[in-house]
Order: structure tokens, then C-alpha cells, then sequence
């Protein structure tokens, strides 16, 4: 029920916003205009625009700097699975470019669209050869191609670094930390040949025991249950998933948005404000942070309860009981895959200390092949974006890189 009444909400609100986007493109209200007419055009720009979406944004990747020369840059499918592709930014092969290594940047399914990532893989692609997990909506996949928890959510990543290759590199945001980790313990164990040359941790909940979040607390609050009977719902009949029990991106959006309410409205008045004043570049900046974040991705039921339950509850890879089918992941296997961990100071989703705990959960990966980095004065998206992102802590993963480079 609870879909069905969002559906049914945001179908009679459609109506409203579809009038507010016409209004702000008649001449009539152009910020040029009458102060008052100012005024109204901020309120219908607000109105269209703060709306959930459900489609996965546009990259706009189509070229990056290399040695001060634009690159084209294109995306290419690599591998197309039911719940996710393997998208490949592919640079034009006519450049002249020296070979650069391959790195499977592994996007969080949290809610939102791996294009969250999308200034990570920009900064990536001026020294890699990039890949990411491009996570589908959930609402999107019919119910013949079954169900998708942590286990399919593990497969998933070793087809996907087998599809990379031997030479890949390994960087996981948030998350994914612990499938990726996961997914290297049990390829290291097979003696895979494209087992990963280095893995890259960042910000992810590798041991919730460790310095406790609100997140954290809410997450053993209540019984695995609860979060069931109250959280999970079936996909409305309109959609391609339809009966699929999924975890709804707009309940995720919800509790992300709750947990900095305050701030989310100062930047919302401030963008009625930079366009009353006709500030418009200031506005657009605000504008473009929020299409982004208001495109929201459904998650599968069973990888959202088997994450609550075996991440947040009981912690069932720092304490060796994770299992993948019938095999216990076993992180002591990895021995030539240098490991990397970055973590934000300041990071009140994954605080410092759940990431580095892979480091002992490792043992027998030599000193030398490991790293760790703490990022003083940033929070949980300062770890992968902005400008500290990009001048002190990119530099560290790239350096790590091209070092297991062999």
C-alpha cells in the first residue's frame, strides 16, 4: 500500500507541476520582469522542479582533458545483466593515448543512481581506463529475471571484473565496500586470473560495530521484521516490475533528506532567492545538485533486508560468518591485491574506523601493499567529490594504482 499511495500522489500533484513548468516558460515571467513576476517565476521553478524522479540522470561525460587536449569520450555496454550494466567510458582510440589501467568504480545501490558518481569517473578518466556499475531500477526489472540479494549482489561484481580483466583495479564507494571486499576474498581463494591487481575502500561499513552512527543506531533499533512489514512494498502495476518487492528510493530519499532537514531548506530559499535576484548561474548550481539527488532508484527487497541484516545487525563479515552460497568469505585469502582505505573525518553516515577495519580483517596482504588515509575535514561525500576529492585524496588512489600496476 504504501507504493500505491505514492503513486497515487504524485499522479494528482502531476497536474500542478505540469502548470508550473509552462508558466516558467512563458515571456511573461522571465526574471527580467517585474519584481513581483520575479517572485512567481521562483515559485513555479520550485514547484516543477522539486519532484521525485525515477530515471536514471545523463552522465554528460562526453569528453575530458588529457595533457591539456580534449578526449571524446563515449559510453559503451560492456556487460548487461538484468539488475545492472557494466557501462565502459571509452576514450576516443584514435588519440594516441598511452595504455592506462583499468578501474571498476562499484557505485552504492542507497537509493540513488550510480551518476552520483559522476565527478568520480570524471576525475578517474585523465589516468584510467573507467567502468562502473550502472545499478537499474529495481521498479524496472520484471519478475521472470528472480530476485537479487547479497549474494547475486557478490556474482555480480566478480562477472564484472572478469569482464575488466586481468590488470584490474578496484575502487568501491560506501555500500559496496563489503561485497567488494567479498567479491576479492573469493577470487583471491580460486586463484582467479583477473583477481583485482589493487582494492580501493572508500567510506564504506565494513564493521558497524566501530564508532556507531545514527545510522547505525536506527539500523538495530528494530527487529529485522519491522523493517519488512514497514518498509518493503510491491511495484504498482504500471511499472515493468510489477509485484516485485522492492525497498522504495523515495522512503531512502526521506530519511537521507530528514537527517539534514535544515540545511536542505536553506539551500532550497536560496535558490528562490539567487532567482528572484536573477542570479541565475548561483541558482542553476542548486538546481542541477537537486535533479540529481531527486532521481531516486528502488532497491531490491531481499539486498535491502540482506543488507540491514548481515552489515548493520550482525556484522557478519568483520566476525567470519559472511557466506556466499555454500562458501564462507574468508578475507585472509587475499595475499598479492594491495588494499587501500579512505575515510572522512567527519563522515556521520560512515564514521572513521567502520572502513579501516578491512585492513586487520586482511592479515596476509603484506605491510607494504597497504594504505590508509583519513580525510581531515570532510564529511561522507567529501570522501569521492569536490575539491578535496580531487587535490588530496585522488592523488593517494591514483598513486596506489599505479604502483600495483604490473
Amino acid at each position: 500500500m504504501l507504493y500505491t499511495a505514492y503513486q497515487l500522489q504524485s499522479d494528482l500533484v502531476a497536474p500542478l507541476r505540469l502548470l508550473a513548468r509552462q508558466l516558467c516558460a512563458t515571456d511573461l515571467l522571465q526574471p527580467a520582469g517585474h519584481a513581483a513576476l520575479r517572485q512567481v517565476h521562483a515559485a513555479c521553478e520550485l514547484i516543477s522542479r522539486l519532484r521525485l524522479t525515477h530515471e536514471r540522470p545523463a552522465y554528460g561525460i562526453d569528453r575530458v582533458l588529457l595533457g591539456g587536449e580534449p578526449v571524446s569520450v563515449s559510453e559503451d555496454k560492456a556487460l548487461t545483466l538484468p539488475f545492472c550494466t557494466l557501462l565502459h567510458f571509452r576514450k576516443d582510440a584514435t588519440a594516441g593515448l598511452p595504455v592506462q589501467p583499468p578501474v571498476l568504480l562499484v557505485a552504492p545501490m542507497s537509493g540513488h543512481f550510480a551518476t552520483l558518481l559522476r565527478e568520480t569517473v570524471r576525475t578517474l578518466l585523465q589516468d584510467h581506463d573507467v567502468y562502473i556499475t550502472d545499478w537499474h531500477n529495481a521498479r524496472d526489472v520484471a519478475l521472470r529475471h528472480g530476485t537479487f540479494g547479497l549474494d547475486e549482489h557478490v556474482g555480480y561484481l566478480m562477472r564484472f571484473i572478469a569482464t575488466v580483466g586481468p590488470g584490474c583495479h578496484v575502487i568501491a564507494v560506501c555500500q559496496p565496500c563489503v561485497a567488494a571486499l567479498a567479491a576479492t576474498a573469493l577470487m583471491a581463494e580460486d586463484d582467479h586470473p583477473a583477481q583485482p591487481r589493487s582494492l580501493t575502500l572508500m567510506a564504506g561499513p565494513v564493521d558497524c560495530r566501530v564508532n556507531p552512527t545514527e545510522v547505525n543506531r536506527l539500523a538495530v533499533s528494530k527487529p529485522l521484521a519491522w523493517f519488512e512489514q514497514n518498509l518493503i512494498s510491491r511495484v504498482p502495476q504500471r511499472h515493468e516490475g510489477f509485484l516485485r518487492r522492492v525497498y522504495p528510493g523515495f522512503v531512502q530519499l526521506t530519511a537521507f533528506m530528514s537527517m539534514n532537514l535544515s540545511r536542505h531548506e536553506q539551500s532550497l530559499r536560496q535558490m528562490y532567492e539567487h532567482l528572484v535576484e536573477g542570479r541565475t548561474e548561483e541558482a542553476r548550481a542548486i538546481q542541477q545538485f537537486y535533479d540529481e539527488y531527486l532521481a531516486v532508484n528502488d532497491l531490491p527487497a531481499e539486498f535491502y533486508l540482506g543488507t540491514v541484516d548481515k552489515v548493520f545487525q550482525t556484522y557478519a563479515l568483520p566476525q567470519g560468518r559472511l557466506r556466499w552460497g555454500y562458501r564462507t568469505v574468508r578475507p585472509s585469502a587475499i595475499r598479492r591485491t594491495a588494499l587501500m582505505t579512505v575515510e572522512g573525518e567527519r563522515d556521520d553516515i560512515c564514521a572513521a574506523g567502520q572502513t579501516v577495519a578491512a585492513q586487520d580483517l586482511c592479515p596476509n596482504v603484506r605491510p607494504y601493499l597497504k594504505t590508509h588515509h583519513i580525510q581531515t575535514g570532510v564529511g561522507h561525500y567529501g570522501v569521492f567529490s569536490g575539491r578535496t576529492w580531487n587535490q588530496q585524496i585522488y592523488p593517494r588512489v591514483r598513486d596506489l594504482i599505479y604502483a600495483s600496476v604490473g
